[in-house]
């Protein structure tokens, strides 16, 4: 036997699916369009990935591209582009910290010599490649122990010490493109 979840909309509209049902799944069922330009779902107040199974009844919102939600995951997702555009560009540059802030986002990033504007110019093509590659992220679920020994095998020791502080009942969620 099927088992279903009640979703409710913004509008106040009840409709079933069957539990597991992801926000991109949702997105298509209402329209083409709305699942090209989702980004996220709000489930019961809190975002989330597109891709997370729903397996309870809930309010939810998708979040497009449009809405003010999506400026924090576009900046979020700008961000893993620098990273990897740096270290393609620059091997060795390891990767520190690199929040979304009110006005933007950065990345701190240490290696043996500063960035040079010619640097930049790099940086800021390479990302624009990325981006045409237009490859989707991907986000896994791993154990603390295995993120801990993948950054160690790449000599991020920055991250590292980041998933040391990561409260231990948390999630360690790893986005991937």
């Amino acid at each position: 036997m099927v088992s279903l979840v009640t979703l409710t909309f913004p509008n106040g509209i009840e409709r079933s699916y069957e539990a597991g049902v992801t926000g991109v799944e949702i997105a298509a069922t209402i329209s083409k369009s709305l699942a090209k330009k989702a980004v996220a779902i709000v489930i019961n107040n809190v975002l989330t990935d597109l891709a997370d199974p729903i397996n309870y009844d809930a309010t939810i919102k998708i979040v497009t591209r449009d809405d003010k939600e999506a400026l924090e995951l576009i900046r979020h997702d700008c961000a893993h582009v620098l990273a990897e555009a740096v270290q393609d560009l620059f091997p060795g540059t390891q990767v520190a910290i690199g929040p979304v802030i009110d006005n933007g986002f950065y990345y701190d990033f240490a290696r043996d010599t500063p960035f040079s504007p010619e640097d930049f110019t790099l940086i800021e093509e390479r990302m624009g490649e990325i981006i045409k590659h237009n490859i989707p992220f991907t986000k896994e679920i791993w154990s603390r122990d295995k993120a801990k020994q993948h950054f160690r095998q790449l000599g991020e020791n920055y991250k590292v010490e980041l998933l040391e502080a990561i409260p231990r009942d948390s999630e360690i969620k790893i986005y991937r493109q």
